[in-house]
């Protein structure tokens, strides 16, 4: 009897096990974003430089070891990522030619992973602020970053950075939300001296 049972058992489940053609794998499926509502606040807490950011974003000084004084950390703890602000006090036109070079390098240093780079011209005469903004698609592990400078004393530097193994095609909201915030510091920029 116990044999009996087995095989009906046995049988009914290679059966029901056929060739179902109507199967269809679910897609992958990654968490719904719920992104802050704009607003901005203003930075002025150094000597020599101020802009606007995000309310939804928390500016840190760089504690680093190597790190100057006026290095900041602006961090967006909803999104896992941080904006590494860095500022020199420019002495001579040979280290604003070496630092436009080594931002140049450090942009282009993602080329390995990266599907293409662009390159934006920043130019405000009205508050000197001229520079360039990279633009880096793919795989890499930053983005956006750029550089500001009046050409003479200022020069301040920008690489956007997420603690997150970078998975261009899942993170690029948050990316593009964050380019418009990056756009409003550039754009609210003003040197104090």
């Amino acid at each position: 009897m116990k044999y009996l049972f087995f095989l009906i058992f046995f049988a009914l489940l290679i059966t029901s096990c056929g060739n179902n053609q109507d199967y269809a794998p679910k897609p992958r499926a990654y968490f719904r974003l719920e992104f802050p509502k704009k607003q901005y606040q203003n930075f002025d807490k150094n000597p020599f430089y101020s802009f606007e950011y995000p309310t939804y974003a928390k500016m840190y000084l760089d504690s680093a070891d190597g790190n100057r004084p006026n290095w900041y950390n602006l961090t967006f703890p909803q999104f896992n990522g941080r904006l590494h602000i860095s500022y020199y006090q420019i002495k001579s036109e040979k280290e604003l030619n070496n630092l436009i070079e080594d931002s140049r390098k450090l942009a282009f240093k993602h080329t390995v992973k990266a599907t293409g780079i662009d390159e934006g011209v920043i130019s405000s005469p009205i508050n000197k602020v001229y520079g360039i903004y990279y633009t880096i698609d793919g795989n890499t592990a930053s983005s956006t970053q750029f550089f500001l400078t009046d050409s003479t004393k200022n020069f301040l530097r920008g690489a956007l950075y997420f603690n997150e193994k970078p998975q261009a095609d899942s993170i690029q909201p948050v990316i593009d939300f964050i380019k418009t915030d990056i756009d409003r510091l550039i754009k609210t920029l003003k040197w104090k001296h």
